[in-house]
């Protein structure tokens, strides 16, 4: 193997990540038939108390986030960051996710950083109750810059048919919930790259609320798996929206039917630092048509269960907040 080694790629360094990512692939384990290394991931599917069980899937990426990852040579929360993207869009289906597979490709295999990435991997598959199935490690040197990759994944959930979110179900006069973001989570970072490059910022010197700006901008996205499924279990939500790249004015809408738009407060919700910092140059149509803001998830119900569903996503742990209101016309109103 000395000439594929010379041309970049080193068998051995492959074999010794595997072994090194086993242990943290195991915390995931669900059941018993997936053996890592094989040619594809078993997955025994549950439908105990499923009329008809509907599969739900999701492919998401970190995109540019990775950039800080880079710079500060920190590499675990990113696995978190690639798990939540796609496990948050496959709950606005109403879906428990089930298990995640991941894709990572870089210029060197490096096992101890290969295996910081799949660590962080296996906690977002831990946070979002869903097993690590497998995946795929692919060395391609002179394809990345030197100490650089991308890495990718995709999550599998399941519904019942019958409990699938639908936006058709949305009228006027619903409310909007919205649950607090961690930060800017993986989306703007383009945006947020140039604007660091534009007020000649550099992230690894400066501070912020007494944070190193590189950290802070490092921090995950959260996973809103486990507090959803809950909420979902006791109060009829009608629809989910993720809040990724597009903000609120091009996600929510995704959560409503035709001709129904929302009206949001303002002021019904607080800003994070992060975003006042960012966003000092930016038009209300850029910071919210590009960041969270400080909501990572909007969910869509009647007014008669708010309180009720504000409690329980509080009991979790979660920050949540009545946003506005549903209303005849098109678009989002911010008030």
């Amino acid at each position: 193997m000395q000439s594929y080694k010379s041309a970049g790629v080193d068998i051995q360094a492959g074999y010794e990540s595997v072994e090194r990512i086993k242990k943290h692939i195991a915390r995931t384990k669900i059941q018993a038939f997936n053996q890592i290394g094989g040619f594809g991931g078993l997955f025994a599917l549950d439908t105990q108390g499923m009329t008809r069980p509907i599969l739900v899937s999701g492919a998401d990426g970190v995109g540019t986030k990775l950039k800080f990852a880079f710079m500060l040579d920190c590499h675990e929360s990113i696995g978190i960051d690639c798990v939540a993207m796609c496990v948050n869009d496959v709950l606005c289906v109403g879906a428990k996710p089930l298990f995640f597979l991941d894709y990572l490709a870089l210029d060197k295999n490096e096992p101890s950083k290969v295996e910081s990435i799949v660590k962080g991997i296996a906690q977002g598959c831990v946070l979002a109750g869903c097993e690590l199935l497998g995946g795929e490690t692919a060395e391609m040197p002179g394809f990345y810059a030197s100490e650089e990759y991308d890495l990718a994944g995709f999550c599998v959930g399941v519904v019942d048919e019958s409990k699938i979110l639908q936006p058709q179900r949305v009228q006027a006069e619903d409310v909007i919930i919205g649950l607090a973001s961690s930060g800017l989570h993986s989306n703007g970072f383009s945006l947020v790259r140039k604007i660091l490059s534009d007020r000649h910022i550099d992230p690894l010197t400066y501070t912020l609320e007494g944070q190193n700006l590189a950290q802070m901008l490092l921090t995950p996205t959260k996973i809103y798996a486990k507090p959803l499924l809950k909420l979902l279990a006791h109060i009829p939500i009608k629809s989910i929206a993720h809040i990724t790249g597009g903000g609120f004015f091009e996600n929510i809408p995704r959560a409503l039917p035709q001709g129904l738009g929302v009206k949001i407060t303002r002021a019904s919700f607080p800003t994070p630092p992060i975003f006042d910092f960012l966003c000092t140059d930016l038009s209300q149509k850029e910071t919210f048509g590009v960041f969270n803001m400080g909501i990572g998830m909007v969910c869509v119900l009647s007014p008669q269960h708010a309180q009720e569903a504000i409690a329980l996503l509080e009991a979790e742990g979660e920050s949540a907040y009545l946003l506005g209101v549903v209303q005849e016309g098109a678009g989002v109103q911010l008030c």
